[in-house]
């Protein structure tokens, strides 16, 4: 049906340019005089040329698209050149180029449009650019060009959409953070350190048998002498902080916040030497396991950049089901941009069986807590719960204070 209706469309086009140009030329015919064959003559080569666009093809455009990098941070801009090469010299009168974007891409700030019109003429080679200002985070695809030609009289149109695959990978963006643990603390992993293990000189509590890689002044020269073997100072042993960063993926504003503070916040961890691990629940539960260096962060960002706030699962009842804190006793950030009793409830049940809770709260940039929210602040001090109020665009100063602002 669509084929019968695209051929019936085209045939009437060509009945209509039969009878313009009968028309002109009865006119010159029956008028006579210079005017009236000046106007038939000057018709003509647009008749001409419109049957001729009419025959030629868009099969012989070369599309394709140059991207200068697939990796970005959002916010960062993105120029997009798309080149057209054609073998054949006809000349074209107006070429309307559209790059299809995904519904993200197109509603992005943008300094100049996606799509263009351009006057080729007989050149084979054209190319135009366009500029998306600020991308916004998450992966995005590239699939088709569409390209449109027409003639002067607008009888004759031709469109034809191209497949030009692409990709990009728009990662969180992310704030340097000098991380402090916000505790110190023995036997309970809550010092980061470069080592996993680290020992405190000051705290010497017995001696073992020298072991090689042992300092020289550790070794206890009284229990050496007693045993007539050389014997070093055992020492009280710090665990590195392994942190397991739960993030709240329920619809909110401030979600983009949440996921760039996430993001500042692992790379943070991970950069002091300490190790950690993440859960998210969105469309699907996805958890990292607690680990540590620069594969395992990469693994991260890739998983952030595509997160949604798609989730209909509170926080608190990802604290209270899900099973991988069962099995841990970590230092745990639960991260969100909305705070409730039930939510302090199960943080602190959490903390008082498996290790410290800290809960960061996402607001707007110079955002005020509510009334409600300082009073929950206060219960949660109460519990055992360290309640960090970030503001957006002000990542740096969650852990230039130990106190609540």
């Amino acid at each position: 049906m669509k084929t019968l209706w695209k051929f019936t469309q085209k045939a009437w086009r060509f009945i209509l340019l039969f009878l313009l140009i009968l028309l002109a030329f009865s006119y010159a015919m029956f008028q006579g005089g210079f005017v009236s064959w000046f106007l038939f003559y000057s018709f003509l080569p647009f008749a001409i040329y419109s049957v001729a666009l009419s025959l030629y093809s868009l099969n012989e455009l070369e599309v394709s698209r140059t991207l200068s990098k697939t990796d970005y941070n959002a916010g960062e801009p993105l120029k997009v050149t798309v080149n057209i090469k054609r073998s054949m010299g006809f000349p074209l009168f107006y070429l309307i180029i559209k790059d299809e974007l995904t519904e993200a891409l197109e509603y992005a700030e943008k300094l100049s449009s996606s799509k263009a019109i351009l006057f080729p003429g007989f050149s084979k080679q054209l190319s135009y650019e366009y500029t998306i200002n600020k991308l916004p985070r998450g992966e995005h695809f590239f699939q088709a060009i569409t390209l449109k030609i027409g003639d002067p009289l607008g009888l004759f149109e031709k469109e034809k959409t191209h497949p030009v695959e692409g990709k990009i990978i728009v990662y969180p963006a992310f704030t340097e953070l000098l991380y402090r643990p916000f505790e110190n603390q023995y036997d309970q992993g809550l010092t980061a350190s470069r080592e996993r293990v680290q020992r405190d000189t000051t705290m010497a509590v017995g001696v073992r048998d020298y072991q090689p890689g042992d300092r020289f002044s550790w070794i206890n020269w009284k229990a050496s002498a007693k045993r007539n073997e050389i014997m070093t100072k055992e020492f009280e042993q710090r665990q590195s902080h392994d942190v397991s960063v739960v993030m709240d993926c329920v619809p909110d504003k401030r979600f983009e916040a949440v996921v760039s503070f996430t993001a500042s916040l692992l790379r943070a961890v991970l950069k002091k030497g300490a190790q950690t691990g993440l859960l998210t629940i969105s469309k699907e539960r996805v958890s990292f396991p607690i680990r540590g260096g620069e594969q395992h962060l990469q693994q991260l960002f890739y998983h952030l950049a595509k997160i949604e706030a798609k989730s209909f699962i509170p926080l608190e009842k990802v604290l209270e089901t899900d099973g991988a804190f069962i099995q841990q006793s970590v230092s745990f950030m639960l991260i969100t941009a909305q705070l409730n009793k039930s939510l302090i409830e199960k943080a602190s049940f959490l903390g008082q069986r498996k290790g410290s809770i800290t809960l960061f709260l996402m607001k707007g940039n110079k955002e005020l807590p509510t009334d409600d929210e300082r009073s929950l602040i206060a219960i949660a001090n109460a519990r055992g719960v360290r309640v960090v109020m970030v503001h957006e665009g002000d990542f740096a100063a969650a852990f230039s204070e130990v106190s609540l602002r």
